[in-house]
């Protein structure tokens, strides 16, 4: 409560603003203005976020000028401003980004939905993507599938009710339908497709060299003299699976090996389906002398069985696996891979999105394919 400095009246006396730093009040009894030093803000009761009108409130001023001051606008007071702007710090004043954001019709927030987040190649994807958001002024929301299409779809579902500006999405190992996908599209929201791409919607793509890595794994080991040569094929409705096959099956008519479809065995990327794969070409009356898996993950699930049963590697049977992660190089004998760079993916995948979300009149339906490189190690080198 404040005292009228004139009749000493309290109960007529209002706030009336402020003045070079002073709180303004007028006394309503003797009809004259006069000021005092403004006080600290009064702490928010921490149940409850400070508001414009409080601040308001607090100075005596209209919801509207606090408003102005805190978004910038150049049509008011300096002095007023550094008062608003110094009351709202004491107050702890946060801003509302969903009512602002909804204001604006944008969230300025990406959605990311992703296979399987514990894998080292989608954490790295991940990295990249916050990286490029994070300097873009974007929030990145993230949803895991977990390899599940229903689960996909609901992912999907659950980041449009949020309101997203876009969406980064690599599709489950069960999807094969797009209806979730087209229909955001319909509605105009800017997609881009990573790693685990669809040819069925018409999006931005950012994807691996998965024929020329599985091509180059391959010429690899028939350089090294292999000529029989298995291949762990992946799940075979995955687009990745059917590129990195085409990649295996174009190095061997291209140095003029047969192609022997017992040789090629599908799994759905699990340890016992890479070991039954092993069992069975290990009962063919003439085994394979080289593996390839389309995933390094099964590569090494195959390398330590083979060590296991006491074969030779790379003298019996050699080993190569598409992608890598440190354990790759770190087991006995090191697996040679076709490294990937993932952080490098999620940031090309973030920046094209973004740059389709601020230019979503025109989307850009461009496919961007990402370098990656042969690494040799102990594991197939015969010569």
């Amino acid at each position: 409560m404040v005292e009228c400095r004139q009749c000493q009246s309290v109960s007529e006396v209002v706030k009336a603003g402020f003045l070079r730093g002073r709180q303004r009040f007028y006394c309503k009894t003797c009809q004259v203005h006069f000021t005092v030093e403004l006080p600290a803000a009064s702490p928010q009761k921490a149940a409850r976020q400070t508001t414009i009108i409080d601040i308001a409130k607090s100075l005596g001023v209209a919801p509207s000028t606090v408003s102005r001051a805190l978004n910038g606008s150049t049509d008011i007071n300096s002095l007023t401003r550094q008062e608003i702007l110094r009351v709202a710090n004491e107050m702890d004043y946060r801003p509302n980004l969903l009512a602002q954001s909804l204001h604006r019709g944008e969230t300025h927030t990406i959605g990311v939905v992703i296979p399987n987040i514990e894998r080292p190649f989608f954490a790295g994807v991940l990295a990249g993507i916050q990286n490029v958001a994070t300097e873009a002024g974007y929030r990145v929301m993230i949803c895991q599938s977990n390899e599940s299409h229903s689960t996909e779809t609901l992912n999907v579902q659950a980041l449009i009710a949020s309101r997203v500006d876009g969406l980064l999405i690599s599709h489950s190992k069960e999807t094969t339908s797009f209806e979730h996908i087209r229909l955001q599209l319909k509605k105009g929201l800017p997609i881009v497709h990573f790693d685990r791409v669809c040819n069925e919607v018409e999006t931005a793509k950012v994807v691996q060299e998965d024929f020329e890595g599985s091509f180059a794994l391959v010429e690899h080991l028939i350089q090294q003299g292999c000529r029989r040569i298995a291949v762990c094929a992946g799940p075979p409705q995955l687009l990745i699976s059917q590129t990195r096959l085409e990649g295996y099956k174009a190095a061997l008519c291209h140095y003029g090996l047969p192609l022997d479809d017992t040789l090629i065995y599908h799994t759905e990327f699990k340890q016992s389906e890479s070991l039954t794969a092993l069992n069975h070409w290990l009962s063919l009356p003439e085994p394979p002398d080289g593996i390839f898996a389309i995933h390094y993950g099964n590569a090494i699930e195959l390398l330590v069985e083979l060590k296991r049963r006491k074969i030779q590697i790379p003298t019996e049977i050699a080993v190569v696996g598409f992608g890598d992660e440190l354990i790759a190089e770190l087991i006995e004998p090191s697996l040679t891979v076709f490294h990937l760079f993932p952080f490098e993916m999620g940031e090309t995948a973030a920046s094209l999105l973004i740059d389709n979300i601020i230019h979503r009149d025109t989307f850009s339906l461009i496919i961007k394919k990402m370098r990656g490189e042969l690494r040799i190690r102990k594991s197939s080198m015969r010569l």
